[in-house]
């Protein structure tokens, strides 16, 4: 069995480095927009989207004569939900700032879709997480913004960077809000393949 991640994110491919699986790395470019309203929905239908994106890139290569008969994708994709709003990738640092603003003094819910896919045939699971966040002075947004550091993640934030000195404490899993959760993976990977991981 040929285990694929179908996702550009260095978190993810950590942490399955982590669980010292043996894989490759496949980016597939899939549409993000989506005018699913439920969030758990919203985070297994991109996670799908994305495992069959790859499931393309992979027929193609089968079709140049590599085999990948055996190949297992996994695919993710992380949101956070915060006062009935899905929080995605921040647009520009405006939007991250209003990210972080709505977070600030509050919690909110992580949710990762995570998606098996074998032979063209994507099945979906999917973990939240709660997270409180204390009271974020409106500069100190502004200077965490300015780093940068809220570029290219979910709600404009990394749990594991250096949003973690406002993060009073989270419920559920870790690496859900990392972008992976490890227990959902292995249960949904079971469920599809017969195997842990």
């Amino acid at each position: 069995m040929k285990i694929i991640l179908a996702s550009g994110s260095p978190r993810r491919k950590e942490i399955l480095e982590g669980l010292g699986i043996d894989f490759s790395v496949m980016v597939a470019d899939a549409d993000e927009t989506c005018d699913i309203t439920d969030p758990y929905e919203y985070a297994m239908e991109l996670a799908r989207r994305k495992g069959q994106a790859a499931w393309a890139k992979i027929k193609l290569l089968m079709k140049d004569g590599i085999d990948l008969s055996d190949a297992v994708i996994i695919s993710a994709d992380t949101v956070v939900f915060s006062n009935g709003e899905i929080l995605g990738k921040p647009k520009d640092r405006e939007d991250a700032y209003r990210m972080v603003s709505l977070l600030s003094g509050s919690e909110h819910e992580v949710i990762t879709g995570v998606g098996i896919t074998v032979g063209g045939v994507t099945s979906t699971a999917f973990c939240d997480t709660l997270v409180g966040v204390m009271r974020i002075p409106q500069e100190e947004i502004r200077k965490y913004v300015d780093s940068g550091d809220c570029d290219d993640k979910a709600g404009a934030y990394g749990i594991q960077g250096i949003f973690s000195k406002w993060v009073i404490g989270i419920n559920g899993c870790y690496f859900n809000v990392v972008g992976l959760p490890t227990n959902t993976l292995n249960k949904l990977f079971y469920e599809v393949t017969g195997q842990y991981l």
